[in-house]
């Protein structure tokens, strides 16, 4: 049984790798591309309601008002929230950034569960608790699709795929 080992030469420049390429690198999956956009979808309306007042919201203001009179935020943690619910999607959509964003809207996800724990696990289809009163449901869905994009990337068709591409070696140029 013989044995090769590889010779690397180190007169040979190495391309050069940036500090964010690893962050950035995802395979050319479609399936969490589409799982990428999906969350993108269903979190940008949402941030919607609650940035520009679209879709029946109130606006940035008076949900900055409604999470610290009624939920009890820090007004900084508040507005930091409503930033990261409209900025987050859109760099889904692009595919910028995919797992910092995923990340983001995993941890707002987590912090919005934890104030509906006390309506229970289901929504509100029923009408049997008071409007907005919803269960925690969609959040934990919310999470799991958003984890998948922190721990797999932002698939193909994301400008992540396009900035991180393949590390190669570059030849010397000849003098």
């Amino acid at each position: 049984m013989s044995t090769s080992a590889v010779t690397v030469n180190a007169n040979l420049p190495m391309a050069r790798t940036w500090p964010w390429t690893d962050v950035l690198r995802t395979d050319a999956s479609v399936w969490q591309a589409i799982l990428r956009l999906t969350l993108a979808g269903v979190m940008l309306p949402h941030a919607g309601q609650h940035v520009l007042g679209v879709f029946g919201g109130y606006g940035f203001n008076a949900t900055l008002q409604w999470m610290t009179g009624t939920l009890g935020f820090p007004a900084p943690l508040a507005a930091t929230a409503l930033v990261v619910e409209g900025v987050a999607p859109i760099a889904l959509i692009v595919g910028f950034g995919s797992r910092a964003a995923g990340l983001l809207l995993a941890l707002l996800m987590a912090t919005a569960a934890t104030t509906h724990v006390a309506n229970g696990f289901f929504m509100n289809w029923a009408a049997a608790l008071p409007a907005g009163s919803e269960g925690f449901e969609y959040h934990l869905l919310a999470i799991a699709v958003a984890m998948t994009v922190v721990v797999r990337g932002g698939g193909s068709f994301s400008a992540d795929r396009l900035l991180s591409g393949p590390v190669r070696s570059v030849a010397p140029t000849p003098d």
